[in-house]
């Protein structure tokens, strides 16, 4: 619709995975070398990962360009099939001619080899390539090994490629995927784009489609990375829809209003109601009036209310934090001559000099200095008024890339929580008092609310008991621990792996490896190299370690293992329990 408009000969932005618009960045072009060597080498598997979009499908497009002449290949791009489907399309994608109605594995497999060997006699190399391959079930994935066996004296008969997601990665790393593991002859995990990377994208695309004019500022291409975080099909759909909306206002470029209209319809979110110019000055004269009569204070809601992005409902039985009282207030100077406390009897004339009152006074001494005034304490910023609509997003892509999850994104905390649930990690949503900000391990989702502004989210990354360093909306920043505490709401939400013990309470009598993980982490926090009981049995001993535990974390000391202890145990850090075991020396 647009391209007439700005003088594109097609859409630069389509999502489509168009060989002519991939932009080789450092990253992409590492990427293409490993692939290309996978074409080379003799046998094994070829492994390329990487978050969603970023560029993973492309990338084999451009492969399949430079294809050498002597290489036949096969493409599965659906890779949820059985293992009977799986050779049954391998050999349609060769062109292998198969019996009416063939249902066995073994007459497949041996059509495959036949065909596979008289490749190889005539010199021809035969490559799989799967995409989406984290989607492969183990059975499948196993017989893609069987597949690598295939091979004759001197040459392996078949090699493979698979493209997938970061899930792909932690299945090939499962235990029971060891033999395929070992099989893999190169590997390469593809990140997004770096921030100056961004622009360079951008503008690759848009001279592809023909055009070399400035679309968007540097401001808006350093706002685009924040929006995106560097991820290609983002970046597209972003710019798609900021070029749209400039061109239904006739703008010649995108600005920024566009751009982040834009962002809304992509991640979803509501649209800021816009407030009539003549209401907001009333309003805005209404509440002088009411400053200059009254004190007042700022009592928002907390982001983790009812609803969609809200996190009350994550933190059941939570309560609200105490609204602060307002200032008492300064009491007002006294005119001269009144002293103060004796009611409006002015005190008597200072006496004329040489008087006798004057003479039996004592010497004047000398004027002490004002004590300094204290510093003025920092104060935490929320983000700005146009980005706090992002603040929520941005937060959880920030906890959940720490830990490498591949969420789909843009995502709210409530979905993102739900996805991470199949990952074997799940969220610890808990509230507690702005004292302990110290104890708690990051990263970790914390609720803030700035003086005189809404409540927002951020992912408090590290901190080291003096200095946090925080990301809010995207952007990163340091800030001191006591001034983030003090805009603390005490909620905050954790990711953490799972516990052995999360499913049963342990007490006195209890055995097994549950028993044993409570007892290992206890020795770790105790400052132990091993397990103390060298027995996987809930005996006294370990009921006393154990509320000894609870009482140093502020937890019912009550010798039970329960939730909040298993959470706390899981959530010893390596930093945390070499502090705990100084502490204890």
């Amino acid at each position: 619709m647009y391209n007439p408009y700005f003088g594109f000969s097609e859409a630069p932005f389509s999502i489509s995975p168009d060989p002519r618009y991939l932009f080789m960045s450092e990253r992409h072009r590492e990427a293409l070398a490993h692939l290309l060597y996978g074409l080379q080498i003799d046998g094994g598997f070829v492994l390329l990962t990487g978050e969603v979009g970023t560029g993973k499908t492309t990338l084999c497009r451009c492969l399949l360009g430079q294809v050498p002449e002597h290489c036949d290949i096969a493409f599965i791009f659906n890779p949820k099939l059985s293992r009977l489907e799986l050779l049954k399309t391998l050999c349609e994608e060769l062109h292998i001619a198969l019996p009416e109605g063939v249902c066995s594995l073994k007459a497949l497999f041996d059509r495959l080899n036949a065909h596979l060997l008289d490749s190889n006699a005539r010199g021809r190399k035969t490559v799989l390539i799967v995409d989406e391959a984290q989607n492969l079930s183990a059975g499948v994935l196993e017989l893609l090994r069987l597949l690598t066996n295939l091979e004759t004296e001197r040459h392996k008969l078949l090699q493979i490629i698979l493209l997938g997601q970061t899930e792909l990665r932690e299945l090939v790393a499962r235990e029971d995927m060891r033999q395929l593991a070992q099989r893999i002859v190169a590997r390469y995990h593809l990140e997004p784009l770096s921030r100056p990377e961004v622009g360079a994208y951008v503008r690759h695309r848009l001279a592809v489609a023909g055009t070399r004019a400035e679309l968007f500022a540097p401001s808006l291409l350093e706002r685009l990375y924040r929006l995106s975080g560097g991820t290609p099909r983002l970046i597209n759909v972003l710019c798609d829809r900021a070029l749209l909306g400039a061109y239904v206002q006739g703008k010649p470029a995108v600005d920024r209003a566009t751009l982040d209209s834009a962002a809304r319809e992509v991640f979803g979110l509501p649209r800021r109601p816009k407030v009539p110019a003549a209401l907001a000055a009333a309003l805005g004269v209404s509440l002088l009036a009411g400053m200059a009569t009254a004190g007042w204070q700022l009592a928002p809601q907390p982001l983790f209310a009812a609803g969609r992005s809200g996190l009350d409902s994550l933190l059941a039985g939570a309560s609200a934090p105490a609204d602060a009282a307002p200032p008492a207030p300064s009491p007002a100077p006294e005119p001269p001559g009144i002293v103060p406390g004796s009611g409006d009897t002015p005190s008597p004339p200072a006496a004329p000099a040489g008087s006798p009152d004057q003479e039996n006074e004592p010497p004047l001494e000398p004027p002490r200095p004002e004590p300094a005034e204290p510093p003025p304490e920092e104060e935490l910023a929320g983000p700005a008024s146009e980005d706090h609509w992002l603040h929520e997003a941005l937060a959880v892509r920030a906890l959940f890339g720490h830990w490498q999850a591949g969420i789909r994104q843009p995502s709210d905390l409530d979905g993102a929580c739900r996805q991470v649930e199949e990952m074997s990690l799940r969220c610890l949503r808990r509230q507690t008092t702005a004292e302990s900000l110290a104890s708690l391990q990051p990263p970790l989702i914390v609720e803030l609310a700035p003086a005189g502004g809404p409540p927002f989210l951020a992912t408090l990354l590290e901190h080291d008991g003096r200095r946090a360093r925080l990301v809010v909306a995207g952007e990163v920043r340091e800030v001191g621990l006591a001034a983030l505490a003090r805009r603390w709401s005490g909620r905050y939400v954790q990711l953490q792996q799972a516990p052995l013990a999360r499913s049963r309470r342990l007490t006195l009598g209890s055995r097994g490896a549950d028993v044993a993980w409570v007892d290992l982490q206890l020795a770790r926090w105790e400052g132990q190299s091993r397990p103390r009981a060298g027995d996987p049995l809930f005996g006294s001993e370990l009921e006393q370690r154990v509320r000894q535990f609870q009482q140093a974390n502020g937890l019912l000391a009550d010798g039970v293992v329960g939730a909040q202890t298993l959470e706390r145990l899981a959530g010893l850090g390596a930093a945390e329990m070499t502090a705990l075991t100084r502490q204890s020396h």
